[in-house]
Order: C-alpha cells, then structure tokens, then sequence
C-alpha cells in the first residue's frame, strides 16, 4: 500500500472565479502540486482521480432547493451567487459535486483497505457552505458530505472533523451541532475579528448535540505555541474521552504569518507538527486511517511549502 493518496483533478481548474484579486484561483492547486511533486516520497504516492458527487450524497448535507438554485444560477451565466465572494463559472456546478466527490472516493478506498491516508486536493472548498447557502467561496460542504457518507454507508457513528482552517467552518457547525454522534473541533481566529464572526468558545452544541462542538478560538498573532498547546492540552485529552470512529479532516493553510487572510501568525513548520498530531490519533483511535479535504490557504509563496509540511507530517516525516 502506498504511503498517501492524492485525490486530485485537472477538472478542478475550470472553476472560474474570474481571476484576481478573488483569492481562491486554480494556481493554488498548481502551487500544491509543484511543491509535493519536488519531495523525494512523491514517487511513492497513489494519484487517484474522484467521481462526481451523486446527488443522495449531496442531499445528505443541502436542501435541494439549494442545489436546484445553484445549478440554476450557474447556467443562468450570472458570475456569483449571493455575494462577491461567491464567484463562479459555467462549469462551477459541475465541479463542486467533483470536490464532494473526492471525499466519497476517499472513504470507499479507505474503507475497502485500498489507502489508510487519504488527501483530497480540491477546489472550490466547503467548511463555509451551509445546508442552503453559499458561503467564503464554498458551495457544496465537502467535510459535512464526507461525514454523512461515512456515517450511512458504513455505519461509522462517531465521526470527528478537526478544522485547522484559519477561519471557523461555521458550515460545519451548523450541520453538526444537535447530533450527539459527530464531534467538531475548530482552531481559528477569534470571531471578533475575522470571518464569518461564528465560532465562539461558548458555542458547544444544542440538545442532544451539547457538547459535541468545541471552538478554540486564538487572538490575532496567535502563533504554533498556543497551537500545540491547544492540541496537547485541550484536544488530545478530549479525543481520549470520545474516541471517534474515522477522522475527517478540514486542512486549510490560511494562518500561516505570511497568508494576509487572517491575523494568525503560525510558520510553516506548525504543519508538520499537525499532521504528526493527526497521525498519533489516528494510530490511537482509526487504525491509522484518515481522511484530508482541502479548505483555505491564499498566499501562493507559501501555501505548497505548507501543504508538503502537513503531507510529510501526515507520512511521520519531521
């Protein structure tokens, strides 16, 4: 078996968010690419390509009122839905069920002993996208769709999604946040002073979900110290408690000190430091299985040198 799948499609470029100054453009995906293709264990790597999100899978996490709007809005040649923020093209529909796909591509490898780790290297990403609305340039909620799959096909209940995106996936929480068999973690910065101002430390879950949502919100300059902090400290004892099932993850890049998307000032190397945190509770509580999604992560300079910090972290490599 090898050391880490890549889902990955050249399909995923065509999503069109007209270029800059729109962050979220296909040369990210590029950038990845390059910087995984220069490490001396991408020869070892298992490149495989994902299917299109079947629509079952989509309503498991979106009202269909919102996927008849969102096809309906793309082939109306309207260039963004809702806000500015939200841009697309003529093939944007058809991609986004591509980047849900991925994650279901992913969990039937995972689940059949194919891969044990997984990355989904897609675009347009998801953590914002709420069950009828777009949000932060995320449409189909790639992690939330992942989630439900794993949870109704092969029956597993406790799923975690550890959020490491440098802004809080509101999307997910909102999925998530009544049900006692899902588990959230989000590091971000603190809702007073990014986007989408959700994501409050008091935040933990309603009814049967109380609980089950656990925001770590840092101040502006919150840096890799309180990062590892939170995850030794705060995190790993937590996971001790609830043992998940299968691990999902939402890996954006955007809080790198470099990245101006946010006001978190973490190195590259904090990366690494994650992936090797995932891959001990995933040797701990998965059989070492794990599944990666791509969400943020703007600032070309450094967003492949953090990808391929996370991949090496993933793989044990400091």
């Amino acid at each position: 078996m090898s050391l880490l799948t890549l889902i990955s499609d050249q399909r995923y470029l065509q999503h069109d968010t007209g270029g800059e100054p729109h962050p979220e453009i296909p040369e990210r995906l590029h950038t990845i690419h390059q910087a995984l293709e220069a490490s001396s264990y991408f020869s070892d790597l298992n490149r495989v390509h994902p299917r299109i999100a079947e629509r079952e899978w989509l309503l498991a996490a979106h009202d269909e009122s919102w996927l008849f709007r969102f096809e309906e809005e793309v082939l109306s040649g309207k260039t963004y839905i809702d806000h500015v923020d939200n841009q697309i093209g003529y093939e944007s529909y058809t991609i986004a069920m591509l980047a849900a796909g991925a994650g279901l591509t992913a969990i039937d490898l995972l689940e059949d002993n194919d891969a044990d780790n997984v990355f989904c290297l897609v675009r347009p990403p998801g953590h914002h996208a709420e069950a009828k609305t777009p949000f932060g340039f995320c449409f189909f909620n790639n992690c939330v769709v992942a989630a439900r799959y794993w949870q109704r096909k092969y029956n597993k209940k406790r799923i975690l999604i550890f959020d490491f995106d440098a802004h809080h996936g509101n999307g997910i929480q909102s999925a998530f946040e009544e049900e006692y068999d899902t588990f959230y973690i989000s590091i971000h910065e603190h809702p007073s002073f990014s986007y989408p101002g959700t994501g409050y430390a008091d935040d933990k879950g309603i009814g049967e979900g109380k609980g089950t949502i656990l925001n770590l919100p840092l101040q502006p300059g919150g840096d890799d110290k309180q990062v590892m902090e939170l995850l030794e400290k705060v995190v790993s004892p937590q996971l001790e408690e609830w043992r998940p099932d299968a691990l999902v993850i939402a890996a954006g890049f955007d809080a790198h000190a470099a990245d101006d998307m946010s006001g978190l000032q973490y190195s590259t190397e904090i990366y690494n430091n994650i992936g090797m945190t995932i891959q001990s509770w995933a040797q701990q509580y998965t059989e070492g299985k794990i599944l990666s999604i791509l969400e943020g992560g703007y600032e070309l300079s450094v967003l492949g040198e953090s990808v391929e910090a996370y991949v090496s972290g993933l793989l044990g490599k400091r």
